[in-house]
């Protein structure tokens, strides 16, 4: 991969683990120039400075020793490294030679130097070492590269063949080549400074994760039915998907962004203009709204009242919400034009100080866009949540799968305009809570939200029209399986979207709280937690990398039921009763577990781990006596055969759970092996309480049964806590610890993965 020189003024910082490397060096350095400026130097001070000045130059020499092994193995940043290297040395040579300070026969220091002389030599350190940790990075960024053009190569070999065996052969390879570039997008995603670049590289792996399992029965499929242009469009709609996001990838890790990826320039986000208005209205008290503030001024309410057409020009806005948004723009030209009025008058005479009128008119401007702000607001959040209300995305799918596995080609016609009805409705929801989002990390998720919606939609559809055309295909059936397992898990992570954006329009804090069940300091049998339950006696085992990468795949899974357990509970208006609440504590104690899959969280321990399985199990039963309760009161009838169905099995998977926790184990493979049971268990349990939560949901709003309120204690933890990824190193091993040499010569990051790993690539077992 061809770059460009360095600019030595312009060395910018684009990962967290640079920065944190240049930590160390920046503090000595800042030592070495701060003593200058006392006036008296004991010769305790100078021999003190003198050690920082040997200990500086002695860690570059090890840290360019480094830098120069890695040049030896990429020729393309041979030169560029080996000079930077050189610098380096030549800097921290200089910062020895400053330091060294001599001594008359009266102790005083003879050749101390300036101030300036040594900021002059602490700059010359820091860009060279800096040029070569930028260096050292773009091996990494080239590494990854290679990864994704694998992973693009794979998918045009699987994109032509045409028999099944070497579909095989090629799956297989493309399998391996995207669990590398899995790995090595998760850390840069981890490592990325910037929070846009960050929530987008989540998005595309989001996407490349997602469409792993699309791609492989989408293919069979075609496979299977060469002729069938339906079959061959879903298939297509996939490897278009999966493109896009690996052109995401790499524009993320080059910094250059295609007009196709971008979007209109020109789209124009409503709580950004809003604030950017605001920001000019409070402004005014300096500017006395003199011409130039004029103009600004009524630019960016041009802005606005354009932007709010998106929200008014809706076919899903109500007339009310509409009419509130006309009234609040109508209110604001008013007022902005009496705001220009004064500001004119101020001009005319001369008066440099802000009056009495102006202080009331800006007060009165804010007030409005604040007005404005909440009114769409309630108009994105109410569309949101009318759709989750009616449930009708549920009953279109549903009609829709069966009249494709009934092979009814005509009732698929007419349930797919539906079901693309509902998807741009969906659609519709997401693009105006992007415009309310308060983040730019939740801007990109509803944006994400959007596209896979608008790109799924017409896929679940050609699924079907296949499937109705070959109605006793079972590949055929697999995959629409797939698709729609794929569409109702996207339409809960926008429930989840939904959620975060409301709480932080609420000015709530968006992180997720962990339920802390374990016993505290002071409570060794954990009876302050109101239970007697006793853990058997293990001694903790903390897991090592690769054991902790090797139930990612679980833990991910399990932090997708917590979101699902989530947005199950949050449909019920009554958030205070018994089902919502034991529902919630459990979904929180899972997910505490799922951070401990991370080597995040509350728990530190495998022991941790088993204890909170434990009170996860005994909430279940909780949970059963409180849904049999519930059951008492619901009418005979199929749904009510399906709830008691669901329900039986929760006591199976708690006693099977407490089984598992309860189990000796002896030496560490056998732990690891209780570790990776406890967390399947856990899902098993899981997935019966989510079946149950809906039927319950569904009978409680259908008959408008009641469910008990009684008081249930929550333990809550603080929120997770923001891995360190602090290197304190100043020497070789640090930058040996941060980059490790691959088997092909090249770099690849040793952080660990701390977003999700995407490696759930069941799918290479099933083909």
């Amino acid at each position: 991969m061809a770059a460009a020189k360095f600019d030595s003024k312009n060395l910018e910082i684009k990962t967290k683990s640079i920065e944190q490397t240049l930590v160390p060096l920046v503090t000595q350095i800042t030592t070495l120039v701060n003593h200058r400026e006392k006036p008296k130097k004991s010769e305790k001070t100078c021999k003190a400075v003198l050690e920082v000045g040997k200990a500086v130059n002695i860690a570059v020499n090890r840290f360019t020793a480094v830098g120069k092994a890695i040049a030896n193995d990429n020729p393309d940043i041979k030169d560029e490294m080996v000079d930077a290297c050189k610098e380096a040395t030549t800097a921290g040579q200089n910062i020895a030679k400053l330091t060294n300070i001599q001594y008359d026969d009266s102790g005083q220091p003879m050749n101390f130097t300036e101030k300036s002389s040594m900021v002059r030599a602490a700059r010359g350190l820091l860009s060279a070492v800096t040029k070569v940790l930028l260096l050292a990075d773009r091996v990494v960024v080239k590494q990854l590269l290679k990864a994704k053009d694998k992973v693009d190569s794979s998918l045009s070999k699987l994109e032509y063949v045409s028999n099944f065996t070497d579909f095989v052969q090629a799956f297989s390879q493309f399998g391996s080549e995207m669990v590398e570039l899995a790995h090595l997008t998760g850390d840069r995603q981890n490592d990325l400074k910037d929070e846009k670049h960050r929530a987008k590289m989540g998005a595309a792996r989001a996407v490349l994760e997602k469409s792993t399992m699309m791609l492989l029965t989408s293919c069979k499929t075609s496979l299977r039915h060469p002729d069938c242009e339906s079959a061959k469009e879903n298939r297509d709609g996939v490897f278009s998907q999966m493109r896009r996001a690996l052109a995401m990838i790499q524009s993320i890790v080059t910094d250059e962004y295609p007009s196709s990826l971008n979007g209109p320039a020109s789209h124009l986000i409503m709580h950004n203009i809003l604030k950017d208005f605001t920001d000019l209205v409070e402004s005014s008290r300096v500017t006395q709204v003199d011409s130039s503030s004029r103009d600004k001024l009524v630019r960016a309410l041009h802005n606005i009242i354009d932007t709010t057409q998106d929200f008014t020009d809706s076919a899903y806005t109500s007339h009310e919400h509409r009419e509130k948004i006309l009234s609040y723009c109508d209110k604001a030209k008013m007022e902005l034009h009496n705001l220009a009025k004064l500001g004119v008058a101020i001009e005319k005479n001369d008066c440099r100080h802000p009056t009495e009128d102006l202080e009331k008119s800006i007060i009165k401007m804010c007030r409005i866009t604040l007005d404005l702000k909440k009114q769409v607001q309630d108009t994105a959040l109410d569309q949101a949540s009318e759709i989750f209300q009616n449930n009708e995305d549920h009953d279109i799918l549903g009609m829709l799968k069966n009249s494709g596995v009934a092979g009814d080609v005509d009732k698929v016609e007419g349930y797919s305009v539906k079901f693309i009805e509902h998807s741009e409705q969906l659609q519709e929801a997401c693009r105006l809570l992007r415009h309310i989002s308060g983040s730019a990390p939740l801007q990109i998720s509803a944006e994400h939200a959007e596209n896979n919606m608008k790109l799924l939609g017409p896929q679940t559809v050609s699924a079907a029209q296949t499937l109705a055309i070959n109605p006793t295909s079972k590949i055929a059936k697999e995959n629409l399986d797939v698709f729609s397992e794929a569409w109702e898990q996207q339409i809960n992570d926008l429930s989840v979207l939904v959620k975060e954006i409301n709480d932080v329009c609420q000015g709530k804090s968006c992180e997720k709280q962990v339920y802390l069940s374990l016993p505290r300091p002071g409570s060794p049998n954990g009876s302050k937690h109101g239970t007697t339950l006793k853990s058997v006696s293990v001694k903790p085992v903390k897991l090592d990398p690769e054991e902790q990468a090797k139930i990612a795949k679980a833990g991910l899974e399990m932090k997708l039921m917590t979101s699902e357990l989530d947005a199950d509970a949050d449909k019920w208006e009554d958030t205070e009763n018994d089902i919502v609440k034991r529902t919630k504590n459990m979904s929180s104690m899972a997910y505490s577990m799922y951070l401990f899959t991370r080597g995040e969280g509350p728990l530190k321990t495998t022991q941790d781990l088993f204890t909170q399985a434990e009170y996860f199990a005994e909430e279940g039963n909780k949970l059963y006596r409180t849904v049999k309760d519930f059951s008492f009161q619901v009418p005979e009838g199929s749904h009510t055969i399906e709830l008691m169905s669901s329900l039986e099995k929760i006591p199976t998977y708690c006693q099977q759970l407490h089984f598992t926790t309860k189990s000796p184990t002896t030496g560490k493979i056998a732990t690891f092996t209780k570790v990776d049971s406890t967390i399947n268990e856990t899902k098993n349990l899981m997935a019966a309480i989510s079946r149950v939560i809906t039927n319950c949901y569904y009978l409680a709003t259908t008959y408008n049964l009641t469910v008990a309120n009684s008081p249930i204690r929550q333990w809550r933890g603080p929120p997770p806590p923001i891995m360190n990824m602090h290197m304190n190193n100043d020497d070789t091993e640090s930058v040996k610890s941060h980059y490790s040499t691959h088997s092909e010569g090249s770099l690849m990051r040793s952080t660990a993965l701390h977003n999700k790993p995407m490696t759930s690539f069941g799918a290479f077992e099933r083909i």
